[in-house]
C-alpha cells in the first residue's frame, strides 16, 4: 500500500490556523444566548448575597449550557461535602493576554470566577466565559443596559480546553502515524500493533475517498490532509463522548477553521479550468455569463460553509439531545421514567458513536469531491471526438 507520513506534518498547521480562531470567536459558542441571561448586578456581586434556589429543570438547562462551552480550566465533576461547601475537580490552564505587553497566568486566579486575576499591574475578570480589563481586583465587569460588557477585552491567546484537547489528540495522531509508518518500515509493508486497526480505514480512505474523487494523477497530494483531517474529527468526536465533558467539534471556531482549511486547499490547488467553468463557463451565452459569473464564486464560498455548519450542527444537538435525555431521569424521580431515560440514552449514546465517524467521513468525503471538482481535466475535445 501507499502510506504517506505527511499526515504529521499538517497537525501542527492545523493547529496553528485554529489557535487563532478559538480565542477570537471563543470561549464561548452561542455568546447571544448567554449574553440573555439574567446579569447580576455590581452590587449583588459585591455583596456576595445568597442566590435565590433554582429548580431542577433550571440546573439542567445550565449545566448543559456549561457544557457546551469552552472554558478556561479544565472542569471534571465538583461535589459538596457535609457543610455543603461545593469542590471543583479538575485542573487550571494557562491564560495568555496581549495587555499592555504578555500578560501570562493560571486559570486558577479567577477562583472559577468569583475573584479578579492580576498580571503585572493589571487586572481581569471572567464575564460570560470572556475575560475582560478591570480597574483594580475589586471592580466589576460594567454592563450596559442590553447586559453587554462594555470593559475592554485584551487579545487572548489562551489555552483554553478546546485548545488542550486539540493539542492532545495532535500528540495522539502524532504517536500513531509514527508508530505505523516505523511498522511499515521494520516488517516490509505490514502493519502492526494497533496499525492493524487503522490500516483498512487508511486504505478506505484511500481507495474509496481519494482516488474515486480525485482520480489517479492527483489524489497522492491531497492523501495527507485527507487523512489528517479524518482522524482529527474521528478522534476530537469520540472525546466528546467521554465524561471529559469536552466539546470541540461542537464549537463553530473551530469547524470554521476546519472548513477555511479545505477552502484553501480547494482554492490555490484548483487549475485553470475549475476557473475557466466559474468565471467563463464554455457554451453559455455571454449574458447569462455575467448573471451566474456571481453566482458560481458565491458557490466556492457555500461549500466550506456547509462544511461548517454540518459537523457543528450536528455535534450540538447530538451533545444537547443526549445531556437532556439524561436529565429527565433526575426529573422523573420514578423507576419507570428514570429506567426509559436510560435506556434511551445509553441507545442514543451507541448511535452517538456512530454519528462520530460518519462526521469525520463526510468532511473528508465532501473536502475529496471539493478537490476533485478543482482538478477536474478539461474533456471537451475528446468528446467531440
Amino acid at each position: 500500500m501507499v502510506f504517506s507520513k505527511k499526515p504529521l506534518h499538517f497537525i501542527i498547521a492545523t493547529l496553528i490556523a485554529f489557535l487563532p480562531l478559538i480565542n477570537f470567536a471563543n470561549p464561548n459558542i452561542d455568546t447571544t444566548a448567554v449574553e440573555k441571561q439574567t446579569v447580576e448586578t455590581e452590587a449583588h456581586s459585591t455583596e456576595h448575597n445568597q442566590e435565590e434556589p433554582k429548580d431542577l429543570k433550571t440546573e439542567i438547562k445550565e449545566f448543559i449550557s456549561h457544557h457546551l462551552l469552552d472554558s478556561y480550566d479544565f472542569h471534571l465533576y465538583s461535589y459538596k461535602d457535609d457543610s455543603g461547601e461545593e469542590h471543583h475537580v479538575g485542573f487550571p490552564l494557562p491564560v495568555i493576554l496581549w495587555d499592555n505587553g504578555l500578560q501570562v497566568f493560571s486559570s486558577s486566579n479567577f477562583h472559577h470566577g468569583e475573584h479578579a486575576a492580576e498580571s503585572n499591574g493589571n487586572y481581569y475578570r471572567l464575564f460570560h466565559g470572556k475575560i475582560y480589563k478591570v480597574a483594580n481586583a475589586e471592580e466589576q465587569v460594567t454592563v450596559n443596559e442590553h447586559g453587554h460588557a462594555e470593559n475592554i477585552k485584551p487579545l487572548d491567546f489562551s489555552i483554553t480546553k478546546n485548545v488542550f484537547m486539540m493539542l492532545v489528540v495532535s500528540v495522539i495522531m502524532f504517536l500513531l502515524f509514527t508508530s505505523l509508518a516505523k511498522s511499515y518500515a521494520k516488517n516490509g509493508g505490514i502493519a502492526k500493533g494497533a496499525g492493524r486497526f487503522f490500516e483498512p480505514i487508511i486504505l478506505y480512505i484511500r481507495d474509496d475517498i481519494a482516488i474515486p474523487n480525485i482520480g489517479e494523477k492527483k489524489y497522492k497530494k491531497y492523501m495527507s490532509y485527507l487523512l489528517t483531517i479524518f482522524f482529527f474529527v474521528w478522534f476530537l468526536n469520540i472525546f466528546g463522548l467521554t465524561p471529559l465533558g469536552v466539546n470541540v467539534t461542537g464549537n463553530i471556531a473551530i469547524t470554521a477553521g476546519l472548513a477555511l482549511i479545505t477552502y484553501l486547499i480547494t482554492t490555490f490547488t484548483a487549475n485553470k479550468n475549475y476557473w475557466g467553468h466559474i468565471f467563463w463557463m464554455p457554451g453559455v451565452p455571454t449574458p447569462m455569463k455575467l448573471v451566474l459569473a456571481p453566482i458560481e464564486l458565491l458557490g466556492t464560498i457555500i461549500k466550506p460553509f456547509s462544511l461548517m455548519i454540518r459537523l457543528y450542527a450536528n455535534i450540538v444537538a447530538g451533545h444537547v439531545v443526549l445531556m437532556s435525555i439524561i436529565g429527565l431521569m433526575f426529573i422523573f424521580k420514578n423507576w419507570l421514567g428514570s429506567s426509559l431515560s436510560f435506556v434511551l440514552a445509553f441507545a442514543l449514546s451507541l448511535l452517538e458513536i456512530l454519528v462520530a465517524a460518519l462526521q469525520a467521513y463526510i468532511f473528508t468525503m465532501l473536502s475529496a469531491l471539493y478537490f476533485g471538482a478543482a482538478n477536474e481535466e478539461h474533456h471537451h475535445d475528446d468528446a467531440h471526438h
